[in-house]
């Protein structure tokens, strides 16, 4: 009878995501609150061997993020404050800070960016990253949320509107409807 690595006959191996051991460069930037926070869950859930960065316009947002790297955005229009669910605000403030968002995605290999549309920074300011990305020539894959419905049919219309400009400078887009995550969530 065989053994696992914890001893038991036929226990299910227990893995831990590890991507340290890759010989690709992977960074995960995530962008405005959402994006920030999916960053900040990432590294709570312990995973390992790729470099997240964490931008966002609003600086005390942006202050509490566990990532090492972080771009407050658009410092000068914003001034700290936030995009104001500013889709145009979003996309002009990760345009100040191109070149720091370059900077940081320098030798990558493959970016995952997250950020959740219909908001300010993320909803436009994430194609500016994944623009950059792929004048990079890094495999680029975008995992983005849609508002929930009750957000409003302006939100929605915003994160349509960033998922489209999204998808013209990715490799790869993933959209996560809230609304699916709140019936899924509401059967358990």
């Amino acid at each position: 009878m065989s053994e696992s690595q914890e001893g038991k006959p036929n226990a299910p191996k227990t893995t831990k995501t590890n991507f340290s051991d890759s010989k690709a460069n992977i960074k995960v930037f995530g962008i405005g609150g959402a994006g920030v926070n999916a960053v900040n869950n990432m590294i709570n859930s312990g995973l390992e061997g790729v470099e997240f960065f964490a931008a966002n316009t609003d600086a005390q947002a942006l202050s509490s993020c566990n990532a090492k790297n972080l771009i407050q955005v658009g410092s000068e229009i914003t001034r700290g404050l936030g995009a104001g669910a500013d889709p145009d605000i979003g996309y002009a403030a990760a345009q100040e800070s191109i070149e720091e968002i370059r900077a940081g995605l320098q030798g990558a290999d493959m970016v995952f960016i997250t950020a959740g549309m219909g908001g300010g920074t993320g909803t436009l300011g994430s194609s500016v990253v994944a623009e950059v990305a792929r004048e990079l020539g890094c495999l680029t894959v975008g995992v983005v949320t849609k508002p929930f419905l009750f957000e409003g049919k302006r939100r929605m219309r915003n994160a349509d509107r960033g998922i489209e400009e999204l998808r013209r400078q990715v490799d790869t887009l993933i959209t996560i409807p809230n609304q699916r995550l709140l019936s899924v969530a509401g059967r358990n």
